[in-house]
C-alpha cells in the first residue's frame, strides 16, 4: 500500500504509548510522531512493514482543536516535553488510554477500562521537577534552519540538553519550564562563569577536559537547594572559586558538591564526591516525614505528586494495624517510611547499597522504629538467601515499585507463591506492569484486579506513573478459571 519516500495526507486518530500517534489508511496503521490527534497532516513514509508503516511530519494542513501554543521556545528541538503543544486535559485522558491499551494489548485483560480510574492530574504543570540535569559539550547543536552568527567560543561551548538521538551534541538553552526560575538563573550563571574563564569541557573522544554535568536539586517543600558540578578531574582551586562566586550570587543555595567521574561513560554519578558548601545533602518533606537527599539518591522527581502517589498507596492498601508489609525495590525507603504509621512492620529490599544506607538514615531521621531495610538482589533474597524471612512473618501486603524494566519472572513467581492479602504494584511503565501482572495470573488464579490508578508525575510528557491493586480472592469466591478481569490467554 505504501512506498518508502512517498507523501500522503492523513488525519491523526489517536495517541498511543511512547509519544506516537496513529492514522489509518484503509485499515492499515501508520505511526507518526510530532502530531496531535485531530490534526490533518501531510506525512512522508519512512518505513514500511507487513502490518504497519512509519512516517514523519511534512506539513500540518489543519490543526487539531486539542493543540495549544507551547510555552517553551525550545519545544520540538530539545525533545524533553513532547506534549507541550497538547491541551493538558487531553494529556490526562490520553495517559489513561495508554494504561488501558497496555493492559489490553500486553496483558490480554478484557474490560479493564472499567477498573482504570481517571488520571490523577498534577496541580503544577510547569516548574514541577525537583531535579534537573544539564550536559556540557564542546559540540553545540544548531537546528538546520538556524543562521549561525556566533564567535567561536559560543559555537564550541554548550550547556543544556541533548536533542533526540543526538548524544554527540548539546542544545544550548537559557531556560526550562520544568524545574524552577532559580534553576534557570543558576544554569545561565554557570555557563557564563566557566565560558568566560575558558574552562575546558570533557570530550569522550579525547578523554580529557573538565566540565561534564550541572545537576540541580531542590526541596520543593523546604526550599533547600543543591548544586552538583560533575567533572572529569578533581580540581579544588576551580571548585573553591566557583563555589565562592555561586554563593555570592545565590546565597540561598544550601549545599554545593563536586562529583568526579573519570570514566568515559557519560553519566552524572561520580566515582567519588567532595563537598564544598553545606553538608552535601538537602532535606525534602513528604507529608509528616522529612527525607535527606544526597547528590546521587533516587527521589521521586515531582515532589507534590509523589505525596499524592503515596497517599493513594495508603488508601488502596487498606492497611490494618497488625499488617506486615514487604516493600520490594524499596530504594531510599520513602514508601516504607510513609506507610509506617499504618502498619506493624515494613521490610524493604533494595539492590543498591547506597540507597539502603539512605533508607536507614531516613528512618532514623524520622524516628521510625518499625522499618528495616535489606540490601541485596531480590531474586537471591527470595530463593537462595532467605534467612531474612525467618525473622519476618509472612506479609499481609506486598508493595512493588520496580524499575522501568519491571520484575524478573522469578520474582513474579515468588510473589505468587507468597500470596499476600494484597499486592500494590507501582510502575512508571504500564507495558511491563501489565506483562508482570499477566504472568502473576498465570502462576496463580487466586488474584483479581481491584483498581488501577494512573497518576501524572510528568506533565507535557507521555510518561505515566500507575498503581495496580490486586486482591487475594476469598476462598468462598475462588474460581480457578475466571477472575474479576479475565486474561485472554
Amino acid at each position: 500500500m505504501f512506498q518508502k519516500g512517498s507523501e500522503i495526507e492523513v488525519k491523526i486518530e489517536k495517541s498511543v504509548f511512547e509519544g506516537k500517534s496513529i492514522a489509518r489508511v484503509n485499515g492499515f496503521v501508520l505511526f507518526v510522531r510530532n502530531v496531535v490527534p485531530g490534526d490533518v497532516v501531510k506525512v512522508k513514509i519512512t518505513k514500511v512493514k507487513k502490518s504497519y508503516a512509519e512516517a514523519e511530519l511534512v506539513e500540518i494542513i489543519q490543526e487539531s482543536n486539542l493543540r495549544v501554543k507551547p510555552r517553551c521556545k525550545f519545544f520540538g528541538i530539545c525533545g524533553g516535553c513532547k506534549w507541550q503543544n497538547l491541551d493538558y486535559n487531553a494529556q490526562i485522558e490520553f495517559k489513561r488510554d495508554h494504561v488501558i491499551e497496555s493492559f489490553e494489548r500486553i496483558g490480554g485483560f478484557k474490560g479493564i477500562d472499567k477498573l482504570v480510574l481517571r488520571t490523577l492530574p498534577s496541580d503544577e504543570i510547569f516548574f514541577y521537577r525537583n531535579k534537573i540535569e544539564f550536559s556540557f559539550s564542546e559540540q553545540r547543536w544548531f537546528p538546520e534552519d538556524e543562521t549561525i552568527d556566533l564567535d567561536e567560543s559560543s559555537k564550541n561551548f554548550a550547556l543544556g540538553f541533548h536533542p533526540p538521538e543526538r548524544y554527540d551534541k548539546v542544545l544550548d538553552i537559557d531556560e526550562c519550564f520544568l524545574h524552577s526560575e532559580l534553576s534557570n538563573e543558576i544554569l545561565n550563571f554557570t555557563r557564563d562563569y566557566f565560558k568566560s574563564r575558558g574552562i575546558s569541557i570533557y570530550s569522550s573522544e579525547k578523554n580529557e577536559g573538565y566540565l561534564r554535568f550541572l545537576v540541580i536539586r531542590e526541596g520543593k517543600n523546604t526550599g533547600e537547594v543543591m548544586v552538583n558540578l560533575v567533572t572529569f578531574e578533581d580540581n579544588p582551586e576551580i571548585m573553591r572559586e566557583f563555589t565562592e562566586a555561586l554563593l555570592s550570587r545565590f546565597p540561598q543555595i544550601t549545599t554545593i558538591v563536586n562529583n568526579i567521574n573519570t570514566r568515559k561513560a557519560q553519566i552524572s554519578t561520580g566515582e567519588y564526591e567532595k563537598v564544598y558548601h553545606g553538608n552535601g545533602t538537602i532535606i525534602e518533606r513528604l507529608g509528616d516525614f522529612i527525607f535527606q537527599i544526597s547528590s546521587n539518591s533516587f527521589f521521586q522527581t515531582n515532589t507534590r505528586q509523589a505525596e499524592k502517589l503515596y497517599r493513594k498507596i495508603v488508601e488502596f492498601s487498606n492497611f490494618k494495624p497488625n499488617d506486615v508489609v514487604y516493600d520490594f525495590y524499596s530504594g531510599t525507603g520513602t514508601i516504607s517510611i510513609f506507610i509506617s504509621p499504618y502498619v506493624k512492620s515494613v521490610t524493604g529490599l533494595e539492590i543498591i547499597e547506597s540507597a539502603v544506607e539512605d533508607a536507614w538514615r531516613n528512618a532514623e531521621l524520622n524516628n521510625v522504629k518499625n522499618c528495616k531495610f535489606i540490601a541485596g538482589d531480590l531474586r537471591e533474597k527470595l530463593y537462595k538467601d532467605k534467612s531474612w524471612m525467618k525473622e519476618t512473618p509472612k506479609p499481609d501486603v506486598i508493595i512493588i515499585d520496580p524499575p522501568r524494566s519491571g520484575m524478573h519472572p522469578d520474582v513474579v513467581k515468588a510473589v505468587a507463591k507468597i500470596q499476600p492479602r494484597k499486592i500494590v504494584y507501582v510502575s512508571c511503565n504500564p507495558t511491563t506492569q501489565a506483562r508482570d501482572i499477566k504472568m502473576l495470573f498465570e502462576y496463580t488464579p487466586n488474584y483479581e484486579i481491584e483498581v488501577i490508578q494512573p497518576i501524572d508525575m510528568f506533565p507535557h510528557t507521555y510518561h505515566i506513573e500507575n498503581i495496580a491493586v490486586l486482591n487475594l480472592i476469598p476462598s468462598s469466591r475462588k474460581n480457578p478459571i475466571k477472575n474479576k478481569i479475565n486474561s485472554s490467554t
